[in-house]
């Protein structure tokens, strides 16, 4: 979802958080990975503008930061 919102691909998300293509790839397909590699992704996804919206009763989910 949160690449979705950026409207990036896979190569771009990999060069904002420094992790490779096939890891991000991986975690994407629910395969095996580390608390640190969603940690990244998470800390990538923020600098970028995506704010994670915690379960409110609708269940959790992104949206983009408002513009200054």
């Amino acid at each position: 979802m949160a690449r979705g919102a950026l409207d990036i691909n896979l190569k771009e998300l990999a060069a904002l958080s420094g992790l490779s293509h096939v890891t991000i790839n991986r975690f994407e397909k629910g395969r095996t990975y580390s608390k640190g590699t969603a940690m990244i992704l998470k800390v990538a996804f923020e600098k970028a503008g995506v704010e994670f919206i915690d379960e409110n009763g609708g269940g959790p989910g992104v949206r983009l930061r408002a513009k200054n």
